[in-house]
């Protein structure tokens, strides 16, 4: 159970981030944080699909000759 105190502490930290950042800045942060985000989602699945292709026609590299 929270202290009124420490609520207090909470709620004072959370309405000084709300009032420092511009509602512009925050929504580019989002944005940014999505963007790169996304690109990275990609680029993992595309690495996925060309292992998983590699390793359904024989590109395993352990032949038996």
């Amino acid at each position: 159970m929270k202290t009124p105190v420490q609520r207090y502490v909470i709620l004072s930290f959370m309405f000084f981030l709300l009032f420092s950042m511009s509602s512009c800045a925050a929504i580019g942060d989002i944005f940014k944080a999505g963007a790169w985000t996304g690109a990275l989602f990609v680029i993992v699945g595309i690495a996925l699909v060309i292992w998983l292709i590699s390793k359904l026609f024989g590109g395993g590299g352990n032949s038996n000759t």
